[in-house]
């Protein structure tokens, strides 16, 4: 018993030492936290929000799904200032007060409906400011190359030559190398800093670039001619890309304003007959005329849009 009793004690003595250990590490390592937020906020080349985003329980439990990381993807690509957390609320506002004010104007039947227009809206913003993105770095490649080339003829690394293309060029290709050179700053090989940047930044250009990069560094051997060349391919592509693309733009014009003729119609026709939406809305084939007509005019967008979109 006597032998029983002494173990007991010792347990519950080493016990009570490791608890008071573990809270002081815990108040140690959230008080050092805390005075790293406040150094991070007081820093004068970042913003004063750091470390104070909205939503940013939200935030934390939707990066751990499958939607959340892609979401982050996504948003780092079109280089807005929020997060997914962030970006989820104000989509589920937005879509929440269109249903509403569809609703209260047009008719009830419309509110699911708006409600959708605003989801597929939010994302097909996030699309096309990535789009836009991606067409500003394309038009940087020509002097991004140039820049590697002239670094690399002039004996320098490849690591340093990506972080004085960093510091040269303006956004976005600035910033995204920025990101390549601190993943290479912590340890992160070429071909995984670059690879991210190809799956963010997603264009046969930079995937051309990227490679031939790639290639160059693991062959040891001088990118300087393969640089060259790609310059002057890159120049004629940017010119082409600028041709087409003024070609198009009728064509583009079409495919958002037939919706909008659409949807300014019925609009039209409440405004003449007052209720006769709700009257439109209040049976089934009335119902089935307006999905019909909404699938129409969203597949005559997407067949448009199809037609004028022309890789080069």
């Amino acid at each position: 018993m006597g032998s029983l009793a002494t173990a007991t004690v010792g347990a519950t003595l080493v016990c009570g030492a490791l608890a008071v250990a573990g809270v002081h590490a815990y108040a140690t390592g959230k008080a050092q936290r805390q005075a790293l937020i406040e150094r991070l906020s007081d820093a004068p080349h970042l913003p004063p929000a750091v470390g104070r985003r909205r939503f940013a329980r939200l935030d934390r439990r939707l990066r751990r799904t499958r939607l959340g990381r892609s979401l982050e993807l996504r948003l780092a690509a079109t280089g807005l200032d929020v997060t997914p957390g962030e970006f989820f609320v104000y989509t589920a506002g937005t879509a929440l007060g269109l249903w509403l004010v569809a609703s209260a104007l047009l008719a009830a039947f419309f509110g699911p409906i708006a409600a959708l227009v605003a989801v597929w809206g939010a994302f097909a913003f996030l699309n096309w400011q990535r789009q836009k993105r991606i067409e500003k770095f394309i038009n940087q490649l020509p002097e991004l190359s140039r820049i590697l080339a002239n670094a690399t003829q002039a004996g320098l690394a490849l690591r340093t030559a990506l972080s004085m293309a960093a510091e040269e060029l303006e956004a976005p290709a600035g910033e995204e190398l920025a990101k390549v050179a601190d993943k290479l700053a912590v340890g992160h090989s070429i071909d995984e800093a670059l690879g991210e940047l190809a799956r963010r930044l997603p264009s046969r250009e930079l995937v051309v670039l990227v490679t031939t990069l790639i290639l160059a560094n693991r062959a040891g051997g001088t990118v300087v001619s393969s640089l060259r060349n790609l310059t002057q391919t890159l120049e004629e592509r940017k010119e082409t890309r600028r041709e087409v693309r003024t070609q198009l733009s009728q064509v583009t014009v079409t495919a958002y304003v037939v919706p909008l003729m659409g949807v300014g119609t019925l609009l039209l026709m409440d405004r003449i007959a007052s209720g006769s939406l709700d009257r439109m809305t209040s049976s089934f084939w009335g119902q089935t005329a307006v999905v019909v007509a909404f699938a129409l005019y969203g597949v005559g967008f997407f067949l448009i849009r199809r037609m004028s979109k022309i890789d080069v």
